[in-house]
């Protein structure tokens, strides 16, 4: 991490570019979670597309309200909830729906995502972007792209095992993603992860002392 003594005393200087900002990616069942997961717990901030996602489309947010116009009532749980499982089927089979549901939250999640990031502290913040494409470089200002990745064999055993999908919806989502090796072409390093989740802390904390950094 860069001495605040670095900079001449008349550059203005900006605290948060101290801090670096890596964004981390890897497709279904690659272990993306666990590894923000873990760095959440040694302290790091996590900025997490996914969990945006869920709060920009709670109810009588404007992204709620579009989706119900966009859809209908029927995207609804009881309790006005959206119903996400309900939404994914829609849209995984429909690729107009698709376009239709990212023109409604992606501006709303890269907004609320660059507000946590301004907010976010310590010398390092992560970013999960499970969808990470090269322009979001420039967009969020970021320092690297970690890719988190699995054999498609094993993303499978995960997805069927952990989250109960059944194996052809599990090959078939994983069918619907960009491969590794594409994504492996786009990103700064890639971490495999076809073991335990021990031996993935263990590469986590092997980047974390490149960057010189211990904690968040």
């Amino acid at each position: 991490m860069h001495s605040n003594h670095a900079h001449g005393a008349d550059t203005p200087h900006d605290y948060r570019r101290e801090m670096k900002r890596i964004a981390i990616t890897g497709g279904i069942g690659a272990g993306k979670t666990a590894a923000t997961d873990y760095l959440g717990s040694r302290g790091f901030s996590v900025v997490d597309a996914d969990v945006i996602a869920h709060q920009v489309t709670e109810p009588g947010r404007p992204a709620w309200q579009a989706l119900r116009d966009a859809f209908g009532d029927a995207v609804l749980n009881p309790d006005s909830t959206l119903n996400r499982a309900f939404v994914a089927q829609i849209v995984f089979h429909d690729p107009a729906a698709l376009r239709r549901l990212n023109l409604i939250t992606h501006g709303q999640i890269g907004l609320e995502m660059l507000r946590q990031l301004d907010e976010a502290s310590g010398d390092v913040v992560f970013i999960a972007l499970p969808l990470f494409r090269p322009e979001h470089r420039d967009l969020m200002a970021l320092d690297e792209v970690w890719s988190v990745q699995a054999s498609p064999e094993v993303a499978v055993e995960r997805l069927v095992v952990h989250r109960h999908f059944s194996e052809d919806d599990a090959v078939a989502r994983l069918a619907n993603q960009i491969t590794n090796e594409q994504r492996a072409a786009i990103v700064d390093h890639v971490i495999w992860n076809d073991g335990s989740v021990e031996e993935l802390h263990e590469k986590l904390d092997e980047h974390l002392r490149r960057l010189g950094s211990g904690r968040g």
